[in-house]
């Protein structure tokens, strides 16, 4: 299995949605620099979404003599963004800010007073599971069900062999709580097509998200979100969830976190609410929808490259 994360899905996302000719024209390398070959006949661009203390970015980005070397660094937030121009000093002339986009907008199933109130954790183990798992041991309420879409499948073969192991202890203590399914692996197809059948997305982030695409797709899905103001999130996710402060006191973390998700589920089938999630899915289609991101990334390719050429 080849890696399909993140940044796999919106480089296809891209091809989906922008012009074969304007894309034959340029040669985009994600993340890590010298991942793609550079090509002398095309404009070179660095897709960056990896965050800037990130090992295995700080011998190129260092050494500021190696800027050039890319036509343009795009970047998925004004977060990132910052921190890149703050501790390298990259070009600035040659650095611009283009969204992640989502073009799943599943029809919203309002919540019904009474019902099993189910919870989505579809994020890497290292992110967070450990406050998500103790969270759900400081919730009260006894209607709520967390299911857990967490491994290190997600990053492809390789990945999955080198950390065979490491996260079994936390996914074995999710196969033990009561209020816990631990479902594992699937694909993201499987997840979009479910996701609609969630009534919150937690995401107690212990890592500097430099986007998050999970809290995208749950905007666009309608469904109420409890997430840490860690990293970009405050940024991709607006007005829209329910914040807990971050802590590195994990306990303590898992304390409030577990608080919020009650708060929350109180509020749920509640008219405002249920406004709030139609205007969050709304905003989302606004602002992220690929169909808009496509039409970004055309407009600055053609303008790229007519100046390059």
């Amino acid at each position: 299995m080849k890696p399909r994360g993140g940044t796999e899905l919106q480089l296809e996302l891209l091809h989906k949605y922008c012009k074969k000719e304007l894309l034959d024209k340029v040669n985009i390398c994600t993340s890590i620099p010298g991942k793609v070959p550079l090509a002398k006949d095309k404009l070179n661009i660095l897709w960056q979404k990896n965050s800037y203390d990130q090992p295995n970015l700080q011998e190129f980005f260092g050494d500021q003599n190696r800027h050039d070397e890319y036509d343009w660094y795009i970047f998925n937030s004004h977060w990132n963004y910052e921190k890149f121009r703050y501790y390298f000093r990259i070009p600035q002339d040659k650095s611009m800010v283009i969204k992640n986009g989502v073009e799943n907008f599943p029809k919203r199933k309002p919540y019904k007073k009474g019902e099993k109130i189910k919870i989505i954790y579809n994020s890497t183990p290292w992110r967070g599971l450990n406050v998500m798992l103790g969270a759900m041991q400081f919730v009260t309420n006894p209607n709520i069900e967390l299911d857990v879409y967490s491994s290190t499948q997600i990053y492809g073969d390789y990945f999955e062999k080198v950390n065979k192991g490491k996260y079994d202890p936390l996914f074995d203590q999710a196969k033990k709580l009561k209020n816990v399914n631990y479902i594992g692996y699937k694909p993201h197809e499987y997840i979009m097509e479910n996701i609609s059948n969630y009534h919150i997305w937690c995401h107690p982030s212990c890592w500097e998200e430099t986007f998050c695409i999970g809290a995208l797709e749950a905007m666009a899905a309608g469904i109420y979100m409890i997430c840490t103001n860690y990293g970009a999130l405050y940024e991709t996710c607006s007005e829209w969830p329910v914040y807990v402060n971050y802590t590195q006191d994990y306990v303590k973390l898992a304390q409030t976190f577990g608080q919020a998700i009650d708060m929350a589920s109180k509020q749920l089938g509640e008219d405002y609410l249920e406004e709030h999630l139609d205007a969050q899915q709304l905003h989302a289609k606004r602002f992220y929808d690929w169909k808009k991101k496509g039409g970004e990334w055309e407009i600055f390719l053609e303008g790229a490259i007519s100046a390059k050429s």
